[in-house]
């Protein structure tokens, strides 16, 4: 849809808290009639963006257990073997069309809570079945796992590079400690 796209196109160079009905309106060459038409305001628009993105990284994704089994067991070729199993949000980052977004600091919180609100279903009880902890016990987890891992991922611009890669390791072996009893 044009005023998502214009939307994207806006995010990079403005970050997101600086964008306004008026300046997606003209980038996406629409009145704003239309926009209201379709949405009741641009956080309405921004919402819509992270669904879609969401449920594009969908295909072919693992779980999170699947995740730190792969970096528990030290070999980070296996991680670029089966990348399909990183979390939604570096699957989404990955993407030309989402990148500027997942890098806009104004819009972290949010996209970290659709995230959290798309993926709560399949995560929780893959940590519960994992962990053996009780349902709140695993969200808490989730959370911290998703915030943190959301941070330094941004902190390194989204760039699977050989030091990603490092701190992918370090990280998930932290992961792995506090969860192995």
């Amino acid at each position: 849809m044009v005023i998502k796209d214009a939307l994207l196109e806006l995010n990079k160079e403005t970050a997101y808290d600086k964008i306004n009905v008026t300046m997606v309106c003209r980038q996406a060459e629409i009145a704003r009639s239309t926009f209201y038409l379709h949405f009741d305001c641009l956080d309405e628009v921004l919402d819509s963006v992270i669904d879609d993105a969401l449920l594009l990284s969908e295909s072919g994704s693992g779980t999170v257990v699947d995740v730190l089994d792969i970096i528990h067991s030290g070999r980070s070729d296996l991680l670029r073997e089966n990348e399909t199993v990183l979390p939604a949000c570096q699957r989404i980052a990955d993407s030309d069309k989402y990148h500027h977004l997942f890098m806009d600091v104004s819009v972290s919180d949010h996209i970290i809570q659709r995230i959290v609100a798309h993926e709560h279903d399949k995560v929780v009880p893959d940590l519960m079945a994992h962990t053996g902890l009780a349902t709140d016990e695993a969200e808490m987890l989730f959370k911290f796992i998703l915030n943190g891992s959301f941070a330094v991922n941004r902190s390194l611009s989204w760039e699977k590079n050989e030091r990603w890669y490092r701190y992918q390791q370090i990280l998930g072996r932290f992961i792995n400690a506090g969860i192995e009893r």
